[in-house]
């Protein structure tokens, strides 16, 4: 294999790339071999016996795959998350829907008579300081304490 670092310096400066993305057509090495001046060289990149490779990119190929899979609900598990237990979901933004959801099952249950006005108002600062864990939590509440109205 003949010695072409010199060309391929000198080709690398012309094109304006790295050593590495220069190629040398294989067919005409004892061409480039004679080729010694920087002229001669731009004479072989000009009749493409000298080329500048295109650059190398990271391939999306994996990413593509790996995004369709999250899109259908794969590999998000609680393997997969990182963070402490208020990192995905604020203490605030779950207390307001914990909240929310009391506060509209209370409202319903008001309109349907079947808890009194005084229950409701009871119940809703109940809601408000805490006590109930969730909707299910405070019917049962009002169950035990028979504050739900006879039908």
């Amino acid at each position: 294999m003949p010695n072409l670092r010199n060309q391929r310096r000198l080709a690398a400066e012309i094109l304006k790339v790295g050593q590495n993305r220069v190629w040398i057509d294989p067919d005409r090495i004892d061409d480039v071999e004679a080729a010694i001046t920087r002229e001669e060289i731009k004479k072989l990149i000009h009749e493409g016996a000298i080329k500048r490779l295109p650059e190398k990119g990271v391939s999306r190929a994996r990413a593509r795959v790996l995004h369709e899979k999250r899109k259908k609900g794969r590999r998000r598990g609680p393997g997969r998350r990182s963070g402490g237990a208020n990192a995905k979901i604020s203490r605030k933004e779950r207390w307001m829907s914990k909240i929310r959801a009391l506060r509209k099952r209370l409202r319903e249950l008001k309109e349907k008579k079947i808890i009194t006005q005084s229950t409701y108002r009871e119940a809703y600062v109940m809601a408000s300081s805490g006590k109930f864990k969730s909707v299910a939590d405070m019917e049962q509440h009002l169950k035990e304490q028979k504050l739900w109205r006879k039908r």
